[in-house]
Order: structure tokens, then C-alpha cells, then sequence
């Protein structure tokens, strides 16, 4: 093996012939290019954004945090003070005669 090594590093045609096919079959480099091409081959090297797992997980569950504080607060375990409003004005428009009627008591079924 380190016959192998020691050719590589001998300046010969043979082997930079073979560090080029190295490079190739290893995708890497095959030429050696400037700083600003290397820079967009470790840009597509890298895991796409899309993919990572901190860019995926960013925000917080919204849609299982919201069903389990509607169970709680049916536990009487959690207080949503919006949900109460929104009940209570109902419950308030329902005693002033505003709530919207049940089937087949509407205008329509009264012609």
C-alpha cells in the first residue's frame, strides 16, 4: 500500500493520471479549480435545506399542542379564556332569541 502512496506523490504523468481518476471515482474535485468554484461545489455537496432536521422542526407543533389543550380544558384541567368568551357570547345570543333556527323551522319552511 505504501508503494502506492509514495507513486501518488511523485510528480510523474502516471500519477497525477491517477489521483485525476481517483478523484472521479471518489467525487471529489477531479481539476484543481479556484476558491470561488469550491465554494458552490460544498454548496451542493451539503444536505439540501429542505431535508435538514432543525430547519424541518423549526416551529412547534401547533395542531397536536391545540387538540391537547381542548382535551384538557374539557379534564377542567387547563382555562382558555377565549374559548370561554366565545361560549358565553353563544350562550348570551342563543337567550336573546338570535341563534340561527333548527332544520326546517326557517323562513322558508314557514311559506
Amino acid at each position: 500500500m505504501n508503494k502506492y502512496v509514495e507513486i501518488m506523490k511523485v510528480g510523474t504523468q502516471y500519477a497525477k493520471h491517477m489521483e485525476f481518476l481517483r478523484n472521479r471515482i471518489f467525487v471529489e474535485v477531479a481539476r484543481n479549480t479556484n476558491e470561488k468554484s469550491m465554494k458552490v461545489v460544498r454548496m451542493f455537496s451539503e444536505e439540501p435545506v429542505q431535508k435538514r432536521e432543525m430547519i424541518t422542526n423549526w416551529y412547534p407543533r401547533h395542531v397536536e399542542t391545540y387538540v391537547l389543550m381542548k382535551k384538557l380544558r374539557e379534564y377542567g384541567l387547563f382555562r382558555d379564556e377565549h374559548e370561554d368568551f366565545k361560549e358565553e357570547m353563544k350562550r348570551l345570543r342563543k337567550l336573546r332569541g338570535k341563534s340561527a333556527p333548527k332544520k326546517g323551522e326557517g323562513k322558508r319552511s314557514k311559506k
